[in-house]
């Protein structure tokens, strides 16, 4: 049962970079298309095109973490601890 969950989470970044290639792609024909209509809509249509571009580079972020093997906080905790071993720098306590 585990090894199921396992291997269901190796290929789940390649949904995420999927999807964020379809909202770059979105978004990049959103902008080249322009504007068109009634300009009353153009702050809407900006903003559009706008988080169309921060949902792409969100789903790539979550992409490289998946990819990475970092499911969790704690993942992405414990390598911040080994980055800092490896250059020798002393470990954080709590009140830092």
């Amino acid at each position: 049962m585990e090894e199921e969950k396992e291997s269901g989470r190796a290929f789940s970044h390649w949904w995420w970079a999927l999807a964020s290639g379809v909202q770059l792609g979105w978004g990049v024909l959103s902008y080249r298309r322009g504007c068109a209509g009634e300009s009353r809509l153009m702050p809407l249509k900006a903003f559009a095109v706008a988080s169309l571009f921060v949902g792409a580079g969100a789903s790539a972020s979550v992409s490289v973490l998946h990819a990475s093997g970092i499911y969790k906080v704690e993942d992405l905790l414990e390598v911040g601890a080994n980055i800092r071993r490896g250059l020798r720098v002393r470990p954080r306590t709590g009140e830092e």
